[in-house]
């Protein structure tokens, strides 16, 4: 199952240092680079909760990506892509928000970006509650409020919005690609919106 980066394009390999060529694709290795890359040192995500607020800000909605794992399976998961080479984290963000979740998705950015959380991916099941067979990445966790129509892409089959009671309920958090139900519980009670 690949978790991070199953949605990024495949891209041709071309010549230059890990295989990127810096002046045609900066911040893109390629397939074999990123490979090597991954086996070596831990990568840098970001990931996001879509939500939906009223008019004081409460969150009225979490928004949950569904997915055909590599296996056939169908997963559920959040916003999730790799910092690229020389990119901000407030670019990284929106420029994965926009690739999940279509460009009308009208995301608000928050003014500092600071996540909710960290979290770490190890490729050993069980050291951890998240996991990634494939590398050791390390995540920035935003909860990002959408506004615009969602309409999913890439590899994202659909987008569904759920109440927080729903996103909550164990057979939801158990469908979460590797251990993300941990990061919707982290994330709703950090609003304060688990009861």
């Amino acid at each position: 199952m690949t978790l991070f980066g199953a949605h990024e394009p495949e891209r041709e390999p071309t010549p230059g240092v890990f295989g990127v060529d810096d002046q045609a694709r900066p911040g893109w290795l390629s397939q074999e680079g990123l490979a090597e890359t991954r086996g070596r040192v831990p990568i840098l995500y970001v990931e996001a909760v879509p939500v939906r607020v009223d008019h004081l800000g409460q969150v009225e909605q979490v928004g949950v990506l569904l997915r055909a794992s590599s296996d056939g399976r169908l997963t559920r998961s959040l916003v999730s892509g790799r910092v690229l080479l020389g990119e901000t984290v407030r670019r990284a963000l929106l420029r994965n928000l926009e690739k999940d979740l279509g460009p009308a998705a009208l995301p608000q950015l928050p003014v500092s970006p600071t996540p909710f959380t960290v979290a770490e991916y190890l490729p050993l099941p069980g050291v951890s509650a998240l996991h990634d067979p494939r590398q050791h990445a390390v995540a920035l966790v935003f909860v990002v409020p959408v506004t615009g129509e969602c309409q999913p892409r890439q590899d994202a089959l659909e987008l569904t919005w759920l109440t927080p009671e729903e996103a909550l309920a164990p057979e939801v958090l158990g469908d979460m690609e590797g251990g993300r139900g941990l990061l919707v519980q982290q994330a709703l009670a950090h609003l304060g919106t688990l009861r």
